[in-house]
């Protein structure tokens, strides 16, 4: 992933608009908004600001190191848990969350229905073979 591609992801997570980011960083809408879609190159001074803004490393930022802050070689929980990583979680995020969780609890009382019906069904062959 390219480092105007994080940038705009990691705006995103925290919910931040380009114009938030814009003047957190002292600088034009229009001009932020050429970062994100790659249309200008960033100054180290730049890059470095934009990582503290996010609370990241400015080797996460452009991938640097081995374990980058968007993991797209993993499930795709986990890449909804990298996708958070910054601190604060989309409504996207949070909706995703309550889904798994519901389909979690209904695998679990699945599950119970199984467990149940198998000892009916043991019940019913014993009476069967008496």
């Amino acid at each position: 992933m390219l480092v105007h591609e994080k940038i705009r992801l990691a705006r995103q997570a925290k919910g931040w608009t380009q114009e938030d980011v814009a003047d957190k960083l002292e600088m034009s809408i229009n001009g932020y908004g050429d970062i994100e879609r790659g249309d200008s190159d960033i100054k180290l001074s730049k890059l470095e600001r934009i990582a503290g803004l996010f609370n990241i490393s400015l080797a996460e930022l452009i991938g640097l190191n081995e374990k980058t802050i968007f993991n797209q070689a993993g499930t795709k929980n986990k890449n909804i848990q990298n996708y958070c990583a910054f601190g604060s979680c989309t409504p996207e995020y949070l909706q995703l969350k309550s889904e798994f969780e519901k389909e979690h609890l209904l695998n679990g009382e699945k599950n119970n229905e199984i467990a149940l019906l198998k000892e009916v069904i043991d019940l019913l062959k014993q009476k069967v073979s008496s």
